[in-house]
């Protein structure tokens, strides 16, 4: 038998299996950093960027100086998520600058509370094709307190962004 590999059940494969290499470990001082693109005014990119890190490029696609890689952020009101949807186009068709490397989309509740079915169906409609963040109504940011810890429903947000403590 050659080292390194396995045999397998044969009903379920056939021939050997190699056996995975152990990803390296990375570094702790290594933190990926992301630019934040709002999709429409207002969807709260100057807020996330403040308490989760990373650059903060408003309405405009990254700049040559900006980490390529890009949250798109949108309020979950019906006008933020069209707008994601059309943000989600331009990439699916290539029509975003070169470069630039979509991650995740960031979905900001625009109220307190549960959405409404229409707007749930389209938050579905999102989650099929790219991954989303959710981050919930936080009424001290309303009023620019943005101490404090991040609310505990965005914890694999703050992890994507090093914000993790």
């Amino acid at each position: 038998m050659r080292t390194g590999v396995q045999q397998g059940p044969e009903i379920w494969i056939r021939g050997p299996v190699a056996v995975p290499e152990p990803e390296p470990a990375r570094t702790s001082g290594t933190v990926r950093r992301f630019s934040w693109v709002g999709t429409h005014g207002g969807a709260g990119v100057t807020t996330l960027a403040a308490v989760y890190g990373g650059q903060d490029c408003g309405r405009d696609w990254p700049g040559p100086g900006d980490p390529p890689s890009v949250l798109l952020v949108a309020r979950t009101h019906a006008t933020g998520l069209a707008a994601v949807l059309h943000a989600l186009e331009i990439f699916r068709r290539g029509q975003a600058p070169a470069g630039l490397d979509l991650d995740a989309v960031v979905l900001v509740a625009d109220a307190p509370g549960r959405l409404p079915r229409p707007l749930t169906q389209q938050v579905k409609l999102i989650e099929s094709v790219v991954d989303v963040y959710r981050v919930p109504w936080v009424q001290s940011w309303r009023l620019g307190d943005l101490s404090g810890r991040p609310p505990r429903e965005t914890e694999a947000l703050a992890r994507l962004t090093g914000a993790a403590r």
